[in-house]
This record gives C-alpha cells, structure tokens and sequence, in this order.
C-alpha cells in the first residue's frame, strides 16, 4: 500500500508541474533513414486536442515536401492522451528534413544511402571496453589469476588457465551462455556479409588503434573463439562461468578487482565446471538439468569459426572443426539445460530451453556441409521449439528462453530441400505473427509487442534480426513496418526519445549515464553498448536500491506501461550489455548492406532489379526471347558496330531450336552475357492478382533448372549466369524468392521506359509503333535520365509486326551516346 501511496503521491505532483502539461513530441529514428524504407515517427502528446495532419520539411529552405494524416493509436499505454503514427515513406529524396505536427517540430532527421555507415562497427568499441585478460581501453591487463575450478568431482581447487573472453556487463562475470552467442552472433554477421567496407580494419587483434589486415569484427570473433577453447579443454571437459554474484561488490575498474573468493583479494576467481546437475556453492542453487544448451553453443560457435577461419588460419580452423563435433556429441549426452549459477543472492540466467541449441549446432553442420545427415538432426530438434517461446507466450523470467532468436531455424529456412525450407519459414512467421498481435492488441503507438522484461532491448534486436531473415527467406513483407518500428524504436523512436545505444548516433540524444563503471569511474561513455532497455514498471519497483525519479528530463515519460532512466544507478534499464550489443551486428551490417544496394540498384515491389549502378550514366540493353529470335543477327552486328556487349536472356524452347544455336554460340563468344527466361515460358503469376502464383514451386524451380541445362548444353558456362529475367517479364514476390534461393538475382526493364511493348501487333488496343516507342523513351530520359536504367527490345516478334524496333537500335544507341551514356552488360 505504501508503495501504492507514493506513486499517486508523485502523479498529483506531476499532474499540477505547469512544465509538464500541455507537452507534444515527436519521435523519430534519429540516425536517419534509408531511402527506399519505410519512415513512421510518432506523435504523442499531453493535450486532449490534436489534429493528425502533419508535414515534412526540407531543412535548408523550410518548404513542404510532403503532408499526409497520422493514424491514431493508443496513447494511454505510455501514459499520454494523444498518439498518432505518422508515415512519410513517400519521401525518397536525400536530405534532411524535420516534421512538423500541432506546432511541434521534430529534431532534424536523414535520408540518405549512407546513414548505416559504420554503425556494426561502433558496436565493437563496447566489446573492445569488455574485454577481459587484457583491456585494450585501458591498455592493461586484468585478471590474470584465473581461475580456480569448482564442482569438478576430482579437480575442484585446481588452478586453469581461462584468461580472456568479455566481462558480462557492468561487472566482470564471465558467462559461456552469453559469449558464446556474442560470438556466434559476431561470426553470422560476418558469415552474411563478409564486406570489408562494412566491417573495417583499424584495429589489431589486441584491440589496440593500427591495422592488422584483419577485419575488427574477426579480430573481435577470434577473442572470443580462443576464450571457449580454454573453457572447453577437452571433449567432455566444460566450464560455464567465471565468478559469482560475490563479484556484485562495488563499482570499480577490472583492473582493480580485489574481491576475494576463498584464494585471497584477487588472487583468482572460481571456474564453474558444468556438471549437468543442479549447482550453488551456497544456499541458493539453480535448476540445471543436463549439458545440451552450453555443449550446442560450444559446437555451434565452433563450427562457424571452423568455416570462418579456413582461410584465415587453417590450423585454427581444423581446432575448431574438431572440438565442433566433440561438443555436438557431448549435448547429446545428458540432454536439458545449464544455467548460471549464484551464491549470495537468487539471481542467475535462467535458461530453461536447450533443443534451439542443439538444433542450431546441427544446422549450422548442414548449411556449411549439405549433409543430409546434419539436415535430419537439426529438423529433429528444431521441430520441437517451434516458436521461440518469448515470442510466442509474451512473458519470460531472467534469460530463460536464451538466445532471444533461434538462428537456426534461419539456417534451416536455406535449405534445398523445399518442405523444410517451407516449414522454417512458417515458423519465423509464426513467432513475428506473435508479437505483431500484442502491438495490434494494445494499438501500440510505436507498433512494438516486445514483453518489457529485463533486457527488453535484447529482444527487440532479436525481433528485427528474425523479421530481416524471415523477409528475406521468404520474400514476404508483411513485417516490414514493425521490423522498421522496433529497428526506429531502439535508435530514439520511443517514448523518452533516446537512442538506446550508447553515444550513437553522435548527433543525437542516448545513454550518457549508463550504470557502467566506465562512466562511474573514468568518466567516460562505453560508446557502443546497447543498454537493457525499458522494463515494466512493476518489476521495477519490485528491485532493491533504485526508485523512479520524476524531476529528471524522462519525468513526463514514466506513466506508461514501462520505465526508462538514463541514470547510473539504474541497473535495470540502463546497464550496457556485451550480449545484447553483439547481437546487434547482423542487423547493422544488413542495413548498410541495404544502404549501399539502394545506392547503386533501384528494386521493383516485388524484389526485382530494375535499375543497377544508378550513380553512373551507364544502360543495360536486355534482349528476351522465347521462339522468335529473327532480329538476332541484325542486333548483333549493330552491338558489334557500337564495340558495346548486351544480355540475352533466353527460354530453353528458344535454345533448342536448331535454327538458332549458330546465332547463340557468336553471342557466347564474343562475350554477351546469355542467361535464362524460364524453359517453357510458363505465366509465373495472375495478371489480375500479381500475388496470385500460377505455379508450384517445384514447377517453377524443375523450369528453372531445365533453362539452365540448355544453357548448360549450348556452351554457356553457368557457373557465371546469376542474374534471370522471368517469363513475360511479370512475377510475384514469392516467385523472386525461390528463384533467388537458386542462386539468382531477378532483373526486369525500367519502369516507364516502354520499349518492351514492341511486341504488339497493330490489332491490339496498346499497340505502339517503334518510333512511338523511340519518342517515349527520348522523353523519359529528358524527364528522369537514363542512369542504371535497363531497357528491353525483343529480338524477334510476331509476323504480324512488321514494323521492329530492334531495326532502330543503332539510331538509338547512337543517341544515347551523343547524351554521354556508356552501355554494359550483367
């Protein structure tokens, strides 16, 4: 009741604060956004009378770029009386703006290709701060008495070598649950985008300023790697942590950690041997019930780092193979859970589940092998956790359904096999589908259905990293606007309106005083770390030594569902993680993946490449043909005028027609790129529902690979054919998912250039002639350029066309050049 008492207490107070009334706000994504993304800020507001209509603004000059109305949304969960989402994805232009609403302007925003750049990279400066044996930010060494084992039947007091690895968060236990996933979340964002422009070299493998060749994020892995070879010394040999909740003494730097575990002040720290059983060394024990969630992190993390250093240190690498397989049999001995263990107090990780575990070990083994033996274990146990439970129930104790995103289902969701790859996706979906419905429930202003458990940001980088594979295993988009909310939410795109990532962006507003011994200390932010995050106001005030504050510049924001403090005694909400910042790797290193393909390549709605190298002043002339071929000669020998190379894309009726293999094979060599159309020139999809499919993905897939043995046949070599024009130049975005995850990139023509109708016939009502074509197409480039641009002309037509446009193509291309544009092929 008092608890009660004084919360009103401070309500009444808050509600009479003249400062606090009558107060608006909008929230945005404050590093910027991508321009072929989508853009929803948030309004939210004291006052009971608001308009929804908003405008964008160009900030140079103040002038409107776009006005539209928000939608409302439930503005009570935060504690506010009115909330409304407001969508600008029509705004495409790069710049920067600022939005305007009931008087209110937002902070000033970007969009730009570019506002990505760097960011993966920033998060390993926390991890660089973490580490633990040698520091690199405070060039020193620490604990190098580690460790002492316990719990071991024969060994317990014997000293072991397991300097290293990373301190957990703002204290310096040492976990293999949570490493383990830094690391492999680390090795799967390289493993997915290996871009030495991404991920940069300027530090060495000490994490020390100056190159090493290598890039930081693999120096990074590579610490982490040699710190579970010392916790994993032999097959069955497994220790899961370093230290206990003894170790909750004081803020101090790791160097100067004096707290004494039985072996004297600092002299050593205890090992925890992973004994399959319950463990404590005091009253408190947990609810271990076997080895399989540490084994399968071991065996996954190696089997990755086996892949990932093969070339790098093929020594290394074959360590790594070894200890793989030993540890993925080892899971197998004692099937359940390890969880942390405590001494002075009930707090360790949780974890309660362990079949995502195994499953990903296995399916890691598959994806890297295409063994058929790996593909049974991992569909075994990935069937039997189905949905990541956090997801799936909106509720967890501390860490218990551990990681926060079961990669392997992803990893699963490549597979070749269709039914598997199809059941994956099925249930990526179906935990995205439940945490959608929570947002959809509660109205959700910033469309977030994350639980605000403890780590809450942990599961919001889960969340957008299942909902980026997802769409892209898939090809469906239906969580594209809550990956954007949740992605927006953790970059300031909340109620407080701070990024949740400390000192980034650099620009904006983010946790200067996060509880780290860093900032207690040294006075200085760990720049990069991702902070828990908000947490539910009941969990809250049930915690020892912390209480809301309401004269702080987040007092209006804290009568909401959750609470958020940027204060450094706020262990709950504010405290950096070492997990929770590797985990955001991936996701940050897609999107600038995404950054610079918007750069460079324009898709079509649904997945195509239309426009490709859009900076420079460079055509793609595309030829497609199924039977007809007659205009093949003529445009060749005008390519051949021109010295410039074109791309044929042809059906396997087209290749297998004796008639045309001599054409086919001087197109070969001389070095036009020939790739494929479908075999039969099947309709992929409805004319009058695109999303529709006409076609089984087997079909589609046996037509594919059809194509590609003709192409196979007549001397192209297929090794190099990656980019396919689908039949009739008309698909879905399901059809450009399964093509692609036969190794193909989907292209079409330029939208608004119209060549491509030179197959009409003076019969049909949208017949046009070649030089209406010509005209139109002189009038596009004047309009919006001809940069990247794809256009198509058929190289054979029915009879009844007697007038052909691939009859004009030297006229063109002459044209075109006079204007400055180059020609290429794909």
């Amino acid at each position: 009741m008092k608890k009660v008492s004084i919360f009103f207490c401070f309500l009444f107070l808050y509600c009479l604060s003249p400062e606090v009334q009558a107060q608006s706000w909008i929230r945005i994504n404050q590093l910027g956004y991508l321009p072929n993304s989508i853009k929803v800020a948030v309004f939210i507001s004291n006052e009971d009378q608001a308009t929804l209509e908003f405008e964008v603004k160009d900030v140079v000059n103040n002038t409107v770029v776009f006005t539209n109305k928000g939608v409302s949304a439930n503005a009570q969960r935060w504690g506010m009386k009115h909330a409304a989402r407001l969508n600008f994805s029509k705004v495409t232009k790069n710049g920067e703006y600022y939005i305007e609403s009931n008087g209110v302007k937002s902070p000033h925003f970007k969009i730009n290709t570019n506002v990505y750049d760097g960011s993966a990279d920033f998060l390993l400066k926390y991890m660089r701060q973490q580490r633990c044996g040698y520091n690199p930010y405070l060039d020193a060494e620490c604990h190098q008495k580690d460790g002492f084992i316990v719990d071991h039947p024969t060994r317990t007091g014997e000293y072991i070598d397991v300097r290293g690895g990373w301190h957990d968060a703002s204290d310096y236990l040492q976990y293999l649950t949570t490493s383990a996933n830094a690391t492999f979340q680390m090795m799967f964002a390289w493993q997915q985008n290996p871009d030495k422009t991404i991920f940069a070299d300027e530090h060495d493998a000490l994490g020390k300023k100056g190159k090493n060749g290598i890039p930081d994020i693999l120096d990074e892995i590579r610490w982490g790697l040699d710190w579970m070879v010392k916790m994993n010394p032999d097959s069955a040999v497994m220790f899961n942590q370093i230290a206990d909740d003894r170790d909750h003494a004081s803020m101090r730097l790791p160097t100067e950690d004096k707290v004494d575990y039985g072996w004297g002040a600092g002299t050593g720290r205890p090992v925890y041997f992973i004994t399959g059983e319950r463990q404590g060394l005091g009253k408190h024990i947990n609810r271990t019930t076997g080895v399989s969630s540490s084994a399968g992190k071991f065996a996954s993390a190696f089997a990755l780092g086996a892949d990932i250093f093969k070339d790098i240190d093929p020594a290394f690498s074959t360590l790594m193979k070894d200890k793989a397989g030993a540890a993925y049999n080892f899971a197998e001995t004692k099937l359940g859970n390890t969880q942390t263990a405590c001494l002075k107090s009930p707090y360790f990780y949780e974890e309660d589940n362990f079949v995502d575990d195994v499953e990903l070990a296995a399916a890691v083994k598959y994806n890297l092998s295409k063994d058929g033996a790996w593909l049974k274990k991992a569909d075994y146990w990935g069937q039997l956790e189905e949905v990541t439970p956090w997801m799936e129930l909106g509720r967890a104790r501390h860490y218990q359904f551990y990681p926060f995103v079961n990669l392997g289902h992803y990893y699963l969701s490549q597979s070749n096999d269709y039914a598997v790859r199809a059941k994956y996706i099925r249930f990526m979906k179906n935990g995205l589908e439940a945490i959608a419905k929570r947002a959809k429930e509660q109205d959700d202003p910033f469309m977030n259905g994350i639980p605000f458990i403890w780590c809450s940001n942990n599961l919001v980088a889960a969340a957008i990293t299942q909902a980026h594979l997802y769409q892209e295993a898939s090809g469906d988009n239906s969580y594209a606007e809550m990956e954007a909310a949740l992605r927006d939410w953790l970059l300031g795109c909340n109620p407080w309106g701070t990024s949740m990532i400390c000192g980034f962006p650099e620009s904006g507003d983010s946790p200067t005083r996060p509880h780290s011994a860093y900032v207690d200390i040294m006075k200085d932010i760990p720049y990069g770390g991702l902070v828990d995050g908000p947490i539910y106001r009941h969990i809250y005030e049930s915690l020892l030594g912390i209480h809301l504050v309401y004269d702080d510049e987040y007092a209006p924001f804290q009568f909401g569902e959750a609470v958020y403090h940027n204060d450094p005694g706020d262990y709950s909400s504010n405290e950096p993680t070492m997990d929770g910042t590797a985990s955001l790797s991936y996701y940050l290193s897609a999107m600038q993946k995404a950054g610079q393909d918007q750069a460079k390549i324009v898709t079509d709605s649904q997945g195509a490449i239309v426009r490709k190298d859009i900076d420079t002043k460079v055509i793609r002339l595309i030829f497609s043909a199924d039977v007809a071929f007659e205009g093949a000669p003529f445009i060749l020998k005008t390519l051949d005028k021109h010295n410039i190379k074109g791309s044929f894309f042809l059906t396997g009726n087209c290749l297998r027609t004796k008639e045309h293999e001599g054409i086919i094979k001087q197109l070969i060599k001389k070095g036009h790129y020939v790739g494929a159309h479908s075999d039969k020139h099947i309709l992929y999809a409805s004319w009058d529902d695109r999303q529709h499919t006409l076609v089984s993905p087997d079909s589609l897939i046996q037509d594919l690979r059809w194509n590609m043995y003709e192409l196979a046949r007549v001397g192209v070599d297929t090794s190099k054919v990656n980019y396919y024009l689908p039949p009739s130049e008309w698909y879905n975005t399901e059809n450009v998912k399964l093509i692609e995850l036969e190794g193909q990139k989907v292209i079409n023509f330029t939208p608004g250039i119209r060549t491509a109708a030179d197959y009409t016939t003076p019969d049909m009502k949208n017949y046009k002639s070649s030089q209406e074509l010509i005209d139109l197409l002189y009038a596009f480039e004047k309009e919006q350029g001809l940069n990247g641009a794809v256009i198509l002309i058929h190289p054979g037509t029915h009879k009844d066309r007697k007038d052909k446009l691939y009859l004009h193509l030297d006229e063109i291309v002459r044209n075109l050049k006079s204007k400055g544009y180059t020609f290429d092929r794909f």
